[in-house]
């Protein structure tokens, strides 16, 4: 049976050798997020940082830092689960309403959570500020919660039914939040907590709020499982850790987490909203200080001897890595049910997985036509930028499975290599202008505004495409340093960008102009425009990194022979991304040398972790 709480998971974890304790004074401000992000790039254990600087609680990271590591915690679920997912009727629905399906496997008597008076989360009581204060990276803006489980319900009809459980940043300290009175909660476009607090807005109520951490792992997981509306997480988590998840519920207050290690529990005023951040994020960069909900703290309850679990949100890949993949194999499957005529997805976790969706699909519109092009396929694109977690993709490229039914979207570099040689950029460039965009990515126009692209590709190859730079190639002032990165992918380095927000660059416009005169070019139909074209074709993910996050599709495109007709824009020639960080976009991650040197001395011989990084 699935664990009832952290501790049990970390005892079997230390048993099996899989997790080290470190009793050495470790800071939790830079030092142990820089430990934890060095065992994991080793692929080594779990961690528990039992004399945490400044803070009377232990600290647990990398407990799901490997693949083989996260199928163990929920080995014995993960089975059924998967053969639930598998069931010919609908599994969301069963998710939904579990006990209609009397006859499906027994894992579903899980999945309604069992109402408690008293649990262990309940035993002592604390502050904000006796919490750990995590700190990432140097310019976060204070101590905050990497791995909150944050709980809500709906004012319009509470329970468990309507809930949400949401991994959303919190903010515990720094910044103008009253100190042990108030928290920052960062939630970004499309989570499920927005429509909670609507509806408390409309009310002109609060929003109760329950912020959970540590516990069983399956909440953990629940919380960033991209479940559609209306399916709540809680359930998902019964069933995922084989045992109905036990919630205190005396009909006052909000249900807490019997199993939970801490519990913060608030509410946010319906108008009141704060500078929150800034924060290293999932993409690689720091979130800027923008305004965003409070919660008003109202009591911080803890159990006996709790560990604070955390992990480290940084450019990829991180621990959230395996989260992805993991949730990639249980869902999977569902893909075709969900989005149909579509076969796989990939949200590249390279480029910050939500800047870049690779998708395989179906084109079967008119299977009598004498040469395929992109018809089917395009709805099945416009679908995923529709539909649930999906649609915060900025990048969306599409190929026909038809067309080589042998291809994946995980293989990155062949998809890549397929499109290239089929793309037609007169007809496959569909864009969506000025619409909302993750939170997250600051190459838009604004926060949370931006514009989208369905690059659909379908028929018959169409070049040969280039492995070496044109013999004679030159380029005009202010541009220089060009690189073959893969075959059609050419990098062009360019000078600092000076222009504001929402405006093309003429200088990359005469580029495009400049480059016209080069027929080699046709082989080479994607040139990116970058600052570094070194760093960039070091590997395939500085390459996806770079070019995703750091270019909005209606500004940062431009094009060879580019033209406009009837509102529909394509180019003759090359296309080309302009993918320099520009003067709007948020810093990239960097690390402390001196942080780094005192982890280098924890891995030398006699140190904790020699032997591990």
């Amino acid at each position: 049976m699935g664990y009832q709480n952290l501790s049990q998971c970390l005892a079997d974890l230390e048993s099996r050798g899989e997790l080290v304790r470190i009793t050495r004074e470790v800071d939790p401000n830079l030092e142990i997020g820089a430990v934890q992000r060095r065992v994991y790039r080793a692929q080594g254990p779990a961690l528990l940082f039992t004399n945490v600087k400044g803070c009377r609680f232990p600290m647990a990271g990398n407990i799901y830092g490997t693949r083989e590591r996260i199928r163990f915690i929920f080995r014995d679920t993960l089975e059924t689960l998967e053969r639930l997912l598998r069931l010919k009727v609908d599994p969301l629905e069963l998710l939904k309403r579990p006990w209609k399906f009397a006859r499906v496997p027994k894992g579903l008597r899980h999945a309604i959570p069992k109402k408690v008076a008293a649990g262990p989360v309940l035993a002592k009581e604390t502050n904000i500020l006796s919490l750990p204060q995590l700190r990432s990276w140097p310019k976060d803006g204070g101590g905050y919660i990497t791995l909150p489980q944050v709980y809500t319900e709906s004012v319009e009809k509470p329970g468990f039914a309507h809930s949400n459980l949401g991994m959303y940043r919190v903010q515990l300290s720094g910044g103008t939040y009253k100190p042990n009175e108030e928290v920052g909660l960062h939630y970004q476009i499309h989570r499920g907590i927005g429509y909670h607090h609507a509806q408390a807005i409309e009310a002109n109520v609060p929003l109760k709020v329950n912020i959970f951490v540590g516990g069983p792992p399956a909440m953990t997981i629940a919380a960033i499982m991209p479940l559609p509306e209306g399916v709540p997480e809680i359930f998902f988590a019964g069933v995922l850790s084989g045992h109905r998840v036990r919630m205190i519920s005396t009909g006052k207050t909000l249900p807490l987490l019997a199993e939970a290690d801490f519990c913060i529990s608030g509410y946010i005023d319906p108008e009141h909203q704060q500078p929150e951040g800034p924060f290293g994020d999932h993409l690689g960069y720091y979130s800027l200080v923008h305004d965003f909900p409070v919660l008003k703290v109202e009591r911080v309850y803890h159990r006996e001897n709790p560990i604070w679990p955390f992990t480290t949100v940084g450019r990829p890949p991180q621990e959230d890595t395996v989260f992805g993949a993991f949730i990639h194999e249980l869902t999977a499957a569902l893909v075709p049910s969900v989005f149909s005529g579509v076969h796989e997805v990939n949200a590249v976790d390279a480029a910050g997985v939500h800047p870049l969706l690779l998708a395989i699909g179906s084109e079967r519109y008119v299977p009598y036509a004498e040469k395929r092009q992109p018809q089917e396929i395009i709805t099945c694109g416009l679908s995923l930028l529709g539909t649930s977690q999906t649609s915060l993709a900025k990048y969306v490229f599409i190929c026909a499975k038809e067309d080589d039914p042998t291809l994946t979207a995980r293989d990155i570099p062949h998809f890549f290599k397929h499109v290239l040689e089929r793309a037609n950029w007169q007809r496959d460039l569909h864009f969506i202008t000025r619409t909302t965009m993750d939170t997250l990515d600051y190459s838009g126009i604004s926060l949370n505004q931006g514009s989208k692209l369905v690059l659909a590709t379908a028929g018959p190859k169409q070049r040969e495409l280039g492995v070496e730079l044109p013999a004679h190639l030159s380029l005009p002032a202010g541009f220089r340093r060009p690189a073959v990165f893969a075959p059609g992918i050419l990098l062009v380095e360019g000078q600092p960008h000076r222009k504001s927000r929402d405006e093309h660059d003429p200088a990359v416009e005469k580029l495009a102009v400049f480059l016209a005169k080069y027929e080699e070019l046709s082989a080479f139909p994607l040139v990116v425009l970058v600052d570094d074209s070194h760093f960039t074709a070091k590997t395939w993910e500085n390459f996806l990194w770079v070019a995703f996050t750091r270019s909005d599709p209606a500004t940062d495109m431009y094009g060879v022979g580019a033209f406009t007709h009837c509102k529909h824009w394509g180019c003759t020639g090359p296309l080309l991304i302009d993918s320099r960080l520009k003067t709007y976009h948020a810093s990239p991650l960097e690390e402390d040398p001196q942080i780094e040197k005192r982890v280098d001395a924890m891995g030398a011989p006699g140190g904790p972790l020699h032997g591990i990084v």
